[in-house]
């Protein structure tokens, strides 16, 4: 016996056994048992979403003698001739190889006779968007005014390529596409009825390269499993036979595209093609890792939107934190293009390698998106400068200079763009050495705290200076009276403390004050025991 495929083989032959259209398949299911059962019907959708089956169930049901609760029994005469094609009631027509008037003339003098068996006769006219206008016209009257026992079912594709005169005699279903979850269930089901060993992981993987169509699905099985027969199908197996690319090598290829590595991209693209990869595929991939990312950064749960593993989401969140909004819709903008570029292209490796050029040398495009990411690189260049820690200043002749080193740092006045005098002599203060522990910690990773503060707060934050505000608490001194009134808001105080306590484990409370005029900043702070150890005698201190 010569051997059928999956999707035909498991093609639903009622409708409890369709997937992904319940709403479609109640709504017929209703009119079958209440008697009210259209003339024309429209099925639009994408492809392998059932159109055709359902089409063939309710050319069943409609004729079937004992109907179950609206679906065909397949058991009654009337049902198995339909099941094998002998049935005179049910006429099929493919409009691609079908579609000139002619065609159309011959539905219009059958339909003229009852049928001799069941009670409706139902033509369905499969991707009826390929008829021509001819063809059309000559279906419109028929379509209006059928006889009584005459049901049509036109199925497309490509919805906008019907006439209106068309849609509006036609009761109009729209198929969508059927969810990940419902592929992986349907694929599980069948693959232990067909004894296939299979790595759920695979599963998931095939389910989402079919994009929504179970028909796609089941083919991509199919032909995985013929490649690896009588074997376990691993992940990479599927992998192997659909040359597609494992997830990780997007987030690899994601942060050198970030850092401007154009080395690492080729040669990431490089290992990629040695692996006899498909860059088709991996392009499309690759934008679907991009689309995860963006639809992270710009919504609050995005969890539930991601048909991804939890470690998957573990990483992609690491990875959205290197790149903003703006640059992903770049990515997706350029490799977008990519794509459809490639479907015609000779030379796919040279595109490919090109676009990824483009990602990593913003400075190649004039367009806006391109200019916005060159700033922003160049503001962080800047800020990464700002943020180091300016050199201590030289005390006097009188102290050693190994003392400005003892314990603390001088405050970065020249970072901050204070008012400082350069007569004024540094003072010196003592602090626990807990406290100067956390000044020191801010003051150095100042510049990149306020970069992940990102939006306003960090125009806010730019021109200040951190003093030490007593026990885990620090003071923020602003220079400008404008920039004191908005970054001093809870929201921006709270938003940093929080950044804090996630990046160093650190409880740190932050106060806020507008710095005087004439103040100076270059105040040396070290601890108690370092300054002893410095002048070599105790020191005792007296309450004022």
């Amino acid at each position: 016996m010569s051997y059928t495929a999956l999707y035909r083989k498991w093609r639903p032959v009622s409708f409890e056994d369709v997937k992904g259209q319940d709403a479609i398949v109640q709504t017929l299911k209703n009119q079958i048992i209440s008697g009210r059962a259209g003339h024309a019907y429209l099925f639009c959708g994408t492809r392998g979403t059932g159109k055709t089956s359902i089409a063939k169930i309710f050319a069943r049901a409609v004729n079937c003698e004992h109907p179950l609760n609206g679906s065909p029994c397949n058991e009654c005469p009337s049902c198995r001739a339909i099941l094998s094609g002998s049935s005179m009631n049910v006429v099929e027509i493919d409009a691609a190889s079908n579609n000139g008037v002619e065609n159309i003339r011959d539905i219009r003098e059958q339909v003229q006779y009852p049928p001799t068996e069941g009670r409706y006769r139902v033509y369905i006219i499969d991707e009826v968007h390929m008829l021509s206008i001819g063809a059309f016209n000559a279906l419109l009257k028929t379509l209006e005014e059928p006889p009584s026992y005459v049901i049509f079912i036109l199925a497309t594709t490509e919805v906008h390529k019907i006439p209106i005169t068309i849609l509006s005699r036609c009761q109009r279903y729209d198929f969508k596409r059927i969810s990940l979850e419902t592929i992986a269930d349907r694929l599980r089901e069948l693959t232990q009825a067909e004894q296939i060993q299979v790595e759920d992981k695979a599963l998931l993987y095939v389910a989402k390269a079919a994009d929504g169509s179970l028909r796609d699905a089941l083919s991509l099985l199919d032909q995985c499993v013929a490649f690896h027969f009588g074997t376990l199908l691993t992940y990479d197996n599927v992998l192997e036979v659909l040359g597609a690319v494992d997830s990780s090598i997007f987030s690899q290829l994601f942060q050198a595209v970030v850092k401007g590595d154009t080395r690492q991209c080729i040669l990431t693209l490089e290992e990629l093609v040695v692996q006899g990869r498909e860059l088709g595929q991996f392009v499309t991939d690759f934008i679907w890792y991009l689309r995860n990312l963006l639809l992270l950064k710009s919504t609050d749960d995005a969890e539930g939107l991601l048909d991804l593993s939890t470690e998957n989401q573990k990483q992609l969140k690491e990875d959205g934190k290197l790149a903003d909004a703006a640059a992903l819709v770049r990515y997706i903008r350029i490799f977008s293009d990519l794509s459809n570029q490639l479907r015609y292209a000779s030379q796919k490796r040279v595109l490919v390698e090109v676009a990824l050029i483009k990602l990593t040398k913003p400075a190649m495009e004039p367009d806006l998106g391109s200019i916005l990411e060159r700033l922003g690189q160049l503001e962080a260049q800047v800020e990464d400068l700002e943020s180091r820690p300016a050199a201590p200043p030289v005390l006097s002749a009188a102290a050693p200079a190994s003392q400005a080193q003892a314990g603390g740092e001088a405050s970065p006045a020249a970072e901050s763009g204070g008012q400082t005098s350069g007569a004024a002599m540094p003072q010196k203060a003592v602090l626990p050495r807990a406290q100067l522990e956390d000044l020191k910690l801010i003051r150095n990773e100042w510049g990149k705290l306020v970069r992940a503060l990102g939006g306003g707060a960090r125009s806010y934050l730019r021109d200040t200076v951190v003093e030490p505000g007593g026990d885990s608490c620090l003071t923020i001194v602003f220079m400008d009276p404008m920039s004191y009134d908005m970054g001093k808001r809870p929201t921006v105080m709270g938003q940093l403390e929080t950044i804090v306590q996630e990046k160093y484990g650190k409880s740190i409370y932050f106060k806020t004050r507008l710095a005087s005029k004439g103040e100076a900043f270059n105040t040396i702070y070290v601890t108690e025991e370092d300054l002893e150890q410095k002048i070599h005698m105790d020191i005792t201190y007296e309450d004022e």
